[in-house]
């Protein structure tokens, strides 16, 4: 399932933040659909399981579930079959950082939020935006049984037309 425009959910327990990560996010991405905004790690696990969004921003500490909780949460129960979402903590705890990356972040952007150095987070989501969509558009490589297939109806007809008597 392809779609042209990222889309992303962001869980951030500051409602201010939210709406200012939002607001940047928009005028630093325009095309990036922000899904919804969850204000703990409980709901934020549960929406991305049921929007599947390309992005999470999630922030470390928040009321119910960490971010590092809901993102392992997440990715043990995303569909096997889609891609797994691009995972960006945003955060005030720079001590997380190394758990962030092991739990395969993408980017570790530091509270408060810099307009530069979250326009480096999208630079970096945007290149991989692209990668991804280009990966899904390339012609996938034919099954084994596909290649099997066509090696046989060749060897049929070379086998029928070094039978056939040269005219």
């Amino acid at each position: 399932m392809s779609h042209i425009q990222p889309r992303a959910l962001i869980a951030e327990d500051e409602p201010l933040l939210a709406q200012a990560l939002v607001h940047m996010l928009s005028t630093q991405w325009p095309a990036l659909q922000i899904q919804a905004v969850a204000g703990d790690g409980i709901s934020a696990a549960a929406q991305a399981l049921q929007l599947l969004p390309d992005v999470l921003f999630l922030d470390i500490r928040m009321p119910g579930q960490s971010g590092l909780e809901a993102a392992a949460e997440i990715a043990d129960a995303w569909p096997e079959d889609r891609p797994l979402p691009a995972i960006v903590f945003v955060t005030a705890y720079d001590q997380y950082a190394l758990a962030a990356f092991e739990a395969c972040a993408m980017d570790y952007v530091l509270k408060p939020v810099q307009p530069l150095r979250l326009a480096q987070s999208v630079q970096r989501l945007q290149h991989w935006w692209q990668q991804r969509q280009s990966a899904q558009a390339a012609p996938q490589p034919q099954t084994l049984e596909q290649t099997l297939e066509q090696l046989l109806a060749l060897q049929q007809r070379m086998q029928a037309s070094a039978a056939a008597p040269l005219q």
